[in-house]
């Protein structure tokens, strides 16, 4: 057989054996892009929300603040099971990676689900700040009802599930905010304080009301207080006639 047709019969089984070795590595390339990429959000989460582990942890039944499933204007409490550190820092970054990650479903969620915890300190006098991503603010729906709903939830969370944070300082990207997501006003502090329930008396699963005119009514009722003592105290007082 001639040279020339030798080799070019050697080249050709080259060529085929190569081509067995391959076809499976681009089967299973194909399959891999031909399955849904990750969102930005997944990609963001397993970036910087790293689960949280210590070496306290416990599993708990813990009380989670989220939207209510009969009304979109209540806090509902609804327990789930998760660790938490005895590391009150620690604990308290759980509690609201908890919150933003385990919302049971979409309408229930209170924070955006791009939304990520950068830290979280202690101040001695009992007050916490919770620095949170760009996103709390932007992904906001812009409103006061969403607004104070989503500061509630995360107040009465903290105050469900840990003592020592007596009012909360909330940053975004380590910057005081003027606003939440265009109403809320975010320069003061929030009270942290276990939730109050109707009679004290109430289940875990009993429902707080946020709605706009109940806040104000709260507030109305606070401020006029004061004013109502200090109008007492500061009237004579009269004598008894001899």
């Amino acid at each position: 057989m001639p040279r020339g047709i030798k080799t070019t019969i050697m080249i050709l089984a080259a060529m085929v054996l190569a081509g067995l070795i391959t076809v499976p590595g681009l089967r299973r390339a194909i399959q891999r892009t031909s399955r849904s990429p990750k969102t930005e959000e997944q990609e963001r989460r397993d970036v910087m929300q790293v689960p949280i582990s210590t070496p306290t942890d416990v599993n708990v039944q813990a009380q989670m603040y989220w939207i209510s499933q009969a009304s979109p204007s209540y806090l509902e409490a609804t327990t789930i099971n998760i660790p938490l550190s005895a590391d009150p820092v620690e604990r308290a970054k759980q509690l609201l990676n908890a919150l933003i990650i385990n919302a049971p479903a979409p309408e229930r969620r209170t924070l955006p689900a791009d939304a990520t915890l950068l830290a979280f300190y202690i101040q001695p006098d009992g007050t916490g700040i919770a620095d949170f991503s760009d996103e709390l603010s932007s992904g906001m729906p812009s409103g006061i009802l969403s607004e104070q709903l989503a500061v509630d939830s995360i107040t009465q969370t903290l105050g469900a599930n840990m003592k020592g944070i007596q009012q909360l300082k909330i940053l975004i990207h380590g910057q005081e905010a003027e606003s939440l997501a265009g109403h809320l006003d975010l320069s003061g502090l929030f009270a942290v304080a276990p939730p109050v329930l109707a009679g004290d008396s109430a289940e875990p699963s009993a429902l707080t009301d946020v709605s706009p005119e109940n806040s104000a009514a709260i507030t109305g009722a606070q401020s006029a207080k004061p004013a109502a003592e200090a109008q007492t105290s500061s009237s004579p007082e009269k004598k008894s006639p001899n």
